[in-house]
């Protein structure tokens, strides 16, 4: 609905610059005088580009019939139709900031709706195997096959969204990530269950790669300092807050697993709702599109296309290249290294589903539902990175300036690891030690807790550095590159989710925790590293973007 309401306030404004009042009274009848006429510089204006030996342009209805007859040229000429100026308003990056900013939050409510129907069926899980009469390994296996799925969507979102458009991939795989919660919800048996929760994630996936783009169309680069975390503070709440609503779902008044998936259902039906009335289209090749199809409308001139459709890159070429080429860009030492960083940091927040069980239940001896109200801890974690971002936004403008001055126009991507740099890499293995080695029914609960705290503050500051630098660093190829760390994390997580239970029984929370943390502590010095030596890494690389 909002893009269609988008799409005719082009349309107006396009007509009453090609067709002004006081043309649609007369008919010009000397032909080649058209060529100055009002009407042609709207045009040229409106398209965005400066007119080149154009051909007459005429803007009256009742004209432009008569073109076949009267304005056949034998010129191939092509008009690129662009932006009308820096200032377009049909350009997203002119959107108001209210307007950028509620665009901005829809796609992070769409996260955390897909986000938390990962993590509710965990909370529920005893219940679950229960009535499925599966173990509780069995049963989590609807976890981590929804992850699994994840990965497996990730790789076509992208291209889907670059040829019809984000809104529409938005909302099209929202109503079939609900129809597959729907499903998971009315499951006869565990093998349904699995199945239609593999789809789900499957279709849930779009928001992990196409929100960089949306919000790379909106923002420009000093923006995205504070944009991004926006959208990551306000996504990354449904893998920890769905574990939370489940306890008062499962465990209250309803007392049914399965009003986990109906909540997520419930959620998924809002955000689908916002999407469709408030969320405006933000793919610029896609509204410039549209501009080049209404000026063809108005002067009956094929010539004046925009870029997209003089490249010709096709669907099915798309869908090729975003296929093959994130397995390509496997040889990249940044991406490998950046994708192995989120895949710790999420394998260990995916056998928290599990494993909080063995943490605090177990422990500490409280319910259930009280165990995952303990997430609360990691989703307090992750809105401390907001303390962040003004001295980071300091330090990028201040990068800026010295870049400009330098002659350059971009940022050095390296910019983008302070969120690591500040705390975030060594906070992991810190956190996971102190939670692994205070889980003594002799010390304080909270003591587990605040350390939980610190993991999701770790944790988001991770997501932030590894996907700003990721984006800066390759530029054009960044979809490629983001798909590629995305399905390594999802499908590795979504498998150690169905691990993290015999792990947990085996080795006790000590030592798994410990194992995790000294993994993690072997990937800290790597945004250092790469804030030395980035510039050099990427020279080696056929992908990455160099700053010279």
């Amino acid at each position: 609905m909002q893009s269609y309401l988008q799409y005719q306030a082009l349309r107006s404004s396009i007509f009453k610059l090609v067709c002004p009042e006081s043309e649609k009274q007369t008919l010009d009848k000397d032909w080649s005088s058209s060529r100055d006429s009002p009407a042609s510089d709207a045009v040229s204006n409106v398209a965005g580009f400066a007119e080149v030996n154009a051909p007459p342009i005429f803007s009256c209805a009742h004209v432009l019939q008569k073109l076949d007859s009267h304005c056949q040229n034998p010129s191939q000429q092509i008009f690129i139709v662009g932006w009308d100026g820096p200032n377009d308003p049909a350009n997203p990056r002119n959107f108001s900031i209210p307007r950028k900013i509620m665009t901005t939050l829809i796609v992070g409510a769409i996260a955390l709706v897909v986000g938390a129907a990962s993590a509710t069926d965990a909370a529920v899980l005893p219940q679950a195997a229960e009535e499925f009469h599966v173990s509780d390994v069995t049963e989590s296996l609807a976890t981590g096959i929804y992850l699994i799925g994840y990965a497996f969507g990730a790789v076509l979102a992208a291209p889907f969204s670059e040829t019809l458009g984000r809104n529409i991939i938005y909302a099209s795989t929202l109503v079939l990530f609900a129809i597959f919660i729907m499903g998971s919800g009315l499951a006869p048996n565990i093998g349904g269950q699995i199945v239609l929760r593999f789809f789900a994630g499957f279709f849930g996936s779009t928001p992990l790669v196409c929100a960089g783009g949306s919000i790379a169309d909106l923002w420009d680069q000093m923006e995205k300092t504070y944009a991004f975390p926006m959208y990551a503070m306000t996504g990354f709440g449904g893998f920890v807050l769905g574990p939370v609503i489940a306890s008062y779902v499962a465990f209250g008044s309803l007392s049914n697993w399965r009003w986990a998936e109906w909540i997520s259902l419930i959620a998924a039906a809002l955000v689908l709702a916002s999407v469709l009335f408030l969320m405006p289209e933000t793919f610029g090749p896609l509204i410039l599109k549209w501009k080049a199809q209404e000026i063809r409308k108005l002067t009956g001139d094929d010539r004046y296309k925009a870029e997209v459709e003089v490249a010709h890159r096709t669907f099915f070429m798309r869908m090729k290249v975003a296929v093959v080429r994130p397995f390509i860009m496997a040889t990249e030492p940044i991406i490998v290294l950046m994708a192995l960083y989120m895949t710790v940091v999420y394998i260990v927040q995916f056998t928290f589903l599990d494993g909080y069980t063995f943490i605090f239940k177990d422990v500490y001896g409280i319910s259930q539902g009280l165990t995952n109200v303990c997430f609360l801890g990691i989703y307090i974690g992750t809105l401390l990175p907001g303390f962040l971002i003004y001295p980071i936004y300091r330090i990028t403008k201040k990068d800026l300036a010295m870049v400009q001055a330098q002659g350059r126009r971009d940022l050095d991507p390296e910019v983008r690891l302070w969120f690591g740099m500040l705390g975030g890499s060594i906070s992991i293995p810190v956190s996971l030690l102190w939670m692994g080695w205070t889980d003594y029914t002799s010390v304080n609960i909270w003591s587990p807790l605040i350390a939980s705290m610190l993991f999701g503050y770790g944790m988001l500051c991770i997501f932030l550095m590894v996907y700003m630098y990721v984006i800066d660093s390759y530029e054009i190829y960044a979809a490629s590159a983001l798909t590629l760390v995305t399905f390594m994390r999802y499908l590795l997580s979504g498998v150690m989710t169905v691990v993290g239970i015999p792990f947990y029984r085996k080795m006790g929370t000590h030592w798994t925790l410990t194992v995790m943390a000294c993994i993690s502590a072997l990937l800290v010095p790597l945004p250092y590293v790469f804030y030395k030596w980035g510039n050099t890494i990427r020279s080696y690389s056929k992908h990455a973007a160099v700053k010279v």
